[in-house]
């Protein structure tokens, strides 16, 4: 099969962004059209005058990537192209939970016929891994930073699929790139299925996450596993399969692998806040009865 990221693009070794790119473009074949905002995927793909699409990319702002996608969407239905031609916008989790859900709700309100593709690496990483609303409870950011009088990000992580489905989108799923297979399963759905249609891909960062550019699978495998990132399918708003964990894992073994947890475990007090993220993954694994 034809890669349709051509390679030679500038991320980083081990980068999550590349991957997810490269599962989407494999879900969605070569007749589609891609939106994507600023971010470190347009930035190390598309450097003057050099490009990694192989398919039709635009690029947008941070914050209209679906206001963009939809009217393409709506230019095609005009030109009686859009049968056969998917568009589908790709964005991290700055330009999709924060900047751009305003265009975001926008877009799936009125019902338009795209896939948003949410890469969500936990910040704002192309321009100083800066907290966004998917940042976790107590990882350590350039704007959340940990310190004597603190234990990084204060809040929760955004729900967005829950915001997605509350906008009655038909499709709605949670994957993630150390799963290739779910995740070009799940993107394929979604591309397949008529309306607005939201994946939210989880994809560990080595550069902000401060971990080995070897080991972007094992840890992205590893939140799955202790039930920190939770993967599912909701169609038109109920839940409709999760991937079930068998001998779920601590949450220490998958913060111990990362810099920007490393706090948890040097200061006084880290045991009680390693506790409270222990109890986000057990109200997870409660909720979704992902537990076999």
């Amino acid at each position: 099969m034809k890669s349709l990221l051509a390679p030679g693009h500038r991320g980083c070794a081990g980068c999550c962004d590349a991957m997810a790119a490269k599962f989407t473009l494999m879900a969605a074949g070569e007749d589609c059209i891609v939106v994507s905002p600023t971010g470190c995927l347009e930035v190390m793909t598309t450097p003057y005058p050099e490009s990694a699409w192989e398919v039709p990319w635009i690029h947008s702002l941070f914050e209209n990537t679906a206001a963009v996608a939809s009217g393409i969407e709506a230019g095609l239905n005009a030109l009686g192209k859009k049968k056969n031609t998917k568009v589908i916008a790709i964005g991290g989790d700055g330009a999709t939970i924060d900047i751009g859900v305003r265009s975001i709700s926008g877009a799936f309100e009125r019902g338009h016929d795209f896939t948003y593709v949410c890469m969500d690496n936990e910040a704002y990483m192309n321009t100083g891994v800066q907290r966004s609303g998917a940042t976790p409870y107590d990882a350590s950011t350039t704007t959340s930073p940990a310190g004597r009088a603190s234990f990084g990000n204060p809040r929760p992580k955004k729900n967005m699929p829950a915001i997605m489905a509350a906008h009655g989108s038909p499709y709605v799923a949670t994957t993630s790139v150390a799963y290739p297979k779910d995740a070009i399963k799940k993107v394929r759905r979604a591309i397949e299925t008529e309306g607005p249609t939201y994946v939210q891909i989880h994809a560990p960062c080595p550069t902000g996450w401060r971990f080995d550019s070897s080991k972007t699978v094992e840890v992205g495998r590893l939140a799955v596993e202790t039930a920190l990132w939770p993967m599912y399918e909701m169609v038109d708003g109920k839940i409709e399969a999760v991937k079930k964990i068998k001998n779920r894992k601590s949450v220490e073994e998958y913060l111990k692998m990362q810099g920007r947890f490393k706090h948890l475990f040097k200061k006084e007090g880290g045991d009680a806040e390693i506790k409270k993220i222990q109890e986000i993954a057990d109200a997870n694994a409660k909720q979704l009865g992902l537990d076999m």
